[in-house]
């Protein structure tokens, strides 16, 4: 018997790919419906809709109730869920491999022919308020929400997936239909699924179905953004002041992205991390501190986040910015960069074990690179980085570039924060 993955896809007549990961070893079969839009591929006014939809599209078709779809998953003992991203949008679900004939024709049900009835959107409405209330009263996550606004401005990235209050309340079942048969089209979407499962015998449960797509004009192109330098500070009465940074990053398939992921853990990614040694091993100035990277399909952001007492916010926002300075000044220790590339690669190949975690995997490397990257490669790739590619990276990042301070909490003055980010930009 062969007991090593096997990856197949195969395009459908209307551009739909289908692709999947046998894993023999494993009882489970997981699925991802995926559709390569998001918010960024909304209007001011349509802010919200691909979140919106990602919350209606469980709550009824022409042949099931919201009831009907939650206990036909309760019944075989399945999982489902969906998630929406600045660039995608992901429907899921994972069951045992025996109830994969069940699986496949919901999760096509629901996709295919959600009704998006005004009495469910109704319903749902406040559900998505209650989120972004959960939000803004979470400063370790609004932080990052207003860092994005200030640090993107007008640009679809800068406004959050969820959507405003303004437009939740207005968006009506025709403006959702309307939104779902202009935007996803089969050209965008993408079948995924890993585990105990056979390509053609997939491909003949649910490509009849995805067939029946019909291929239309008109997907908004998608226009690349170029950040923002400013001070933001936003008063709250706080326990913490959450303070965050972001500079232009590299983009999802940039050729320099092992190193930026690298450089990244190097400063914040972990707990030997620099900023996490620093600044809560050392200093005690807070309890959370990491870098972040964000990348799309032509930009990036590359931030740090710390949440401290407010006395020693604008020191802590210095050394901040002090560590990414000294990345591009110094080379990095070759025993650091090696330890960093450990922990991504251990990461990765744990990671890799999982069908959800393969499943996810085929469809962003199919959206991004249109084939499968081996994990060897990647490995490979990550092994090939050097501490002169660190430096040059953080050179390229860290002079000159666009770059935003954002703060959230008992703020006191922005002349506090004013000379803080020099050294960068």
């Amino acid at each position: 018997m062969n007991n090593h993955p096997v990856t197949n896809k195969t395009a459908l007549n209307n551009g739909v790919k289908v692709i999947t990961k046998q894993m023999p070893y494993v009882h489970s079969v997981t699925m991802g419906l995926w559709v390569n839009v998001g918010s960024r591929d909304e209007t001011l006014a349509e802010n919200g809709l691909s979140h919106l939809i990602e919350h209606l599209i469980f709550k009824g078709t022409e042949k099931r109730s919201a009831f009907q779809i939650a206990k036909a998953f309760d019944d075989i003992g399945g999982q489902t869920n969906a998630f929406t991203t600045m660039e995608n949008t992901c429907f899921h679900a994972k069951v045992m491999d025996s109830h994969l004939e069940t699986m496949v024709e919901v999760m096509s049900d629901i996709f295919l022919n959600s009704l998006f009835d005004e009495a469910e959107v109704l319903k749902e409405r406040p559900v998505v308020l209650q989120e972004i209330g959960m939000v803004e009263d979470s400063p370790d996550e609004y932080i990052h929400v207003l860092s994005g606004r200030h640090f993107w401005g007008d640009h679809p990235l800068g406004r959050s997936i969820l959507g405003t209050r303004e437009n939740i309340l207005k968006f009506d079942a025709e403006t959702i239909k309307r939104f779902f048969q202009r935007l996803y089209q089969p050209d965008r979407i993408i079948i995924s699924a890993s585990g105990n499962v056979d390509h053609q015998k997939f491909v003949d449960l649910i490509g009849p179905a995805f067939e029946s797509i019909r291929k239309r004009d008109g997907f908004p192109e998608r226009k690349t953004p170029s950040g923002n330098t400013s001070i933001n500070l936003h008063t709250r009465k706080l326990e913490q002041t959450h303070i965050c940074i972001g500079v232009n990053g590299l983009s999802t398939g940039h050729p320099l992205r092992y190193g930026f992921s690298l450089m990244s853990t190097l400063l914040g990614g972990n707990m030997s991390s620099r900023l996490f040694q620093d600044i809560r091993e050392k200093r005690g100035l807070a309890y959370t501190v990491y870098s972040f990277v964000s990348t799309h399909v032509d930009s990036g952001m590359f931030g740090a986040y710390a949440a401290v007492d407010p006395l020693r916010a604008s020191e802590t926002a210095q050394l901040l910015v002090n560590h990414m300075h000294r990345l591009k000044e110094r080379r990095v220790r070759e025993s650091e960069l090696r330890g960093a590339k450990e922990y991504i690669k251990g990461n990765l190949l744990l990671s890799s074990e999982s069908s959800e975690n393969q499943m996810v995997r085929l469809a962003q490397n199919e959206m991004h690179f249109q084939r499968q990257v081996p994990l060897q490669e990647v490995v490979e790739k990550i092994d090939a980085v050097t501490t002169d590619d660190i430096q040059d990276i953080a050179d390229r990042l860290f002079s000159n570039s666009k770059t935003s301070l954002t703060v959230l909490g008992p703020a006191k003055d922005k002349t506090d924060y004013e000379n803080i980010l020099s050294p960068l930009i």
